[in-house]
């Protein structure tokens, strides 16, 4: 006598994931014309620009100045390196590091850093410290935007640079 509350047969399915990378370093200069590509240089000139404009201000030994300064140049550099790292295939060498996760988070920390910094440019009544507050607003929306892109990435399972190819065989019981 069968159970009616489980079946008969039942199938099993096994997925298999198998990831394609060429762990050779190259220059590809094709990554600056995808998306990924082009947020990271938006980052990168909004960084230098509320950076500069903070410099030129004649207020930058303040410390909102210093604060928006120090924000500004670790996006600058962070950022510059990982564009660095993906038009030279770095992060394909290196496909175990979960770079996905890496830039996430730090783009989702530095939006938040960059509302902050932003806001307190705004506050200073400086013309220079508004056009700072401009671009760091922008920069907040751009790293924000970038940290989104990569949480669809990291929960569709995609790696940072390569290919991962995933199939299913379902076999009968």
């Amino acid at each position: 006598m069968n159970d009616p509350g489980f079946p008969g047969q039942h199938t099993t399915t096994t997925t298999v994931t198998e990831t394609k990378a060429v762990t050779t370093l190259r220059f590809d200069p094709s990554y600056v014309k995808i998306l990924p590509g082009w947020m990271k240089i938006i980052c990168i000139a909004l960084d230098l620009l509320g950076f500069i404009c903070i410099e030129v201000s004649g207020f930058a030994w303040v410390s909102r100045g210093s604060y928006f300064n120090t924000v500004a140049m670790i996006g600058f550099w962070f950022t510059g390196f990982l564009l660095a790292f993906y038009l030279f295939h770095v992060c394909e060498k290196f496909y175990r590091v979960p770079w996905l996760h890496i830039e996430m988070f730090f783009n989702a920390i530095w939006a938040v850093l960059y509302l902050i910094a932003a806001c307190l440019a705004a506050t200073f009544r400086v013309e220079a410290y508004s056009a700072a507050a401009f671009f760091g607003f922008c920069a907040m929306c751009a790293y924000g935007f970038d940290a989104f892109l990569k949480f669809k990435d990291v929960r569709a399972g995609a790696i940072a640079q390569g290919t991962r190819v995933q199939s299913a065989t379902v076999s009968p019981a």
